[in-house]
């Protein structure tokens, strides 16, 4: 190399020096305009707010319906994030001058957001405020706000197992369509067995989507467990409820293997439960986040004489206000029903969207919604969604995006 290097000339180099100067001085004085495809791409994917419109609605059962979204245009809204199966939509609504924000799983294939849609499968939830607003006034071309897709319930080759054992309750079945059809599409490589509890046969949300995309795809298993006593159980299907037991007979032998759970709350805490019984390493077992927690009293560890109201001075950026609430709800609920609008994505603790600061005062986070880190701690910060106030509290909260 060095010897190379000798044999080069000086005088060869010094002749291109009228050639370059002369298209220096023909060149323009101006900055060229170079693409940033890279913010073009981080725009497209995680757009900080999409403006989607109604465009069909199909009544799944007596409770649940799916609306199918698309690209409101006029309202600048020309294509949908991409997203990949298991992720998730917050919904921004306004209820009777209350802001109000809720998560759901997409049920449609990835590929349908490249074909301009998704697809939200929504259960009607006794008492539930966003569900029912949505149940009494969405209806085709209704407008709609929502965030770009966000959510870590989807399956990564580095941390999960190849073959995954997936457990679904309800509308748990949901995300696990999605995965479902993904990987019938090619777009997910993964073999999913689905474990799903319903109350019969004819109550199965999904079942002929599910048995078709089964059929066509030999990486998916699709298995209904029923729990109804009287209820016949057709071929292929099980009897009871998802026990360790019915998850080891269909979990493969002397492989590693994945379990991802999504359903209601009194579904975690059964499956919890029969998992301890496997001795899975805890990387394998995956939760989706469970969505706005209610009844903290109902935990083991809630403490005892906590009063029924409690007073909460919510700082936002300059403005300070002075609210009231129950304690049973969380320092969210409390805020958003007092008026004042607070970021907010998935509202489980997980997304940490709505990191606040504590300043003065305790509050109670049930076990299985502790996402803080120990920075957390350390400098006294809370997720509100998930935080229930045990005494008056001060708080400094980040203006909602």
């Amino acid at each position: 190399m060095a010897d190379n290097f000798k044999k080069l000339k000086g005088s060869k180099f010094i002749k291109m020096l009228p050639d370059r100067q002369a298209r220096f001085n023909a060149a323009k004085a101006e900055i060229p305009e170079i693409p940033d495809n890279a913010t073009a791409l981080a725009k497209a994917l995680h757009p900080k707010k999409q403006y989607l419109k109604v465009a069909d609605i199909k009544i799944m059962s007596e409770d649940t319906r799916s609306f199918t979204l698309v690209a409101d245009e006029e309202k600048g809204t020309k294509a949908l994030a991409y997203f990949g199966a298991g992720k998730y939509l917050t919904i921004f609504e306004t209820i009777e001058g209350m802001p109000v924000t809720r998560a759901y799983s997409i049920s449609s294939s990835p590929k349908h957001s490249l074909e301009g849609k998704y697809v939200l499968t929504i259960k009607l939830v006794e008492g539930g405020l966003m569900s029912r607003y949505i149940f009494d006034n969405w209806e085709v071309g209704t407008c709609v706000e929502a965030s770009a897709p966000a959510g870590n319930f989807e399956h990564q080759p580095l941390r999960d197992a190849k073959k995954v054992i997936c457990l679904a309750g309800g509308s748990g079945i949901t995300p696990f369509v999605s995965m479902a059809n993904a990987i019938a599409d090619g777009d997910e490589d993964f073999e999913m067995t689905l474990l799903y509890g319903s109350r019969n046969y004819d109550n199965i949300l999904f079942r002929e989507e599910l048995n078709e995309v089964a059929a066509k795809c030999s990486k998916i298993k699709v298995v209904h467990v029923l729990s109804d006593e009287n209820a016949e159980i057709p071929d292929g299907c099980e009897k009871g409820f998802i026990t360790a037991e019915l998850i080891k007979k269909y979990a493969p032998e002397n492989e590693e293997y994945s379990v991802f759970i999504c359903g209601p709350q009194q579904m975690y805490a059964f499956v919890d439960k029969e998992l301890t019984k496997l001795n899975l390493e805890k990387k394998y077992i995956r939760h989706e986040m469970f969505g706005e927690f209610h009844n903290p009293q109902s935990q083991d560890d809630y403490p005892a004489g906590i009063p029924e109201t409690v007073r909460i001075t919510v700082t936002i950026q300059d403005n300070t206000y002075i609210i009231k609430g129950k304690s049973s709800d969380s320092v969210m609920q409390i805020i958003e029903q007092n008026g004042l609008a607070v970021p907010a994505r998935c509202r489980s603790g997980e997304c940490g969207f709505c990191h606040s600061h504590l300043i003065s005062g305790k509050v109670y986070v049930p076990k299985h919604l502790e996402y803080r880190r120990l920075a957390d701690y350390k400098f006294g910060c809370i997720h509100p969604c998930c935080s229930f106030p045990l005494t008056d509290l001060e708080i400094n909260v980040p203006p909602a995006k």
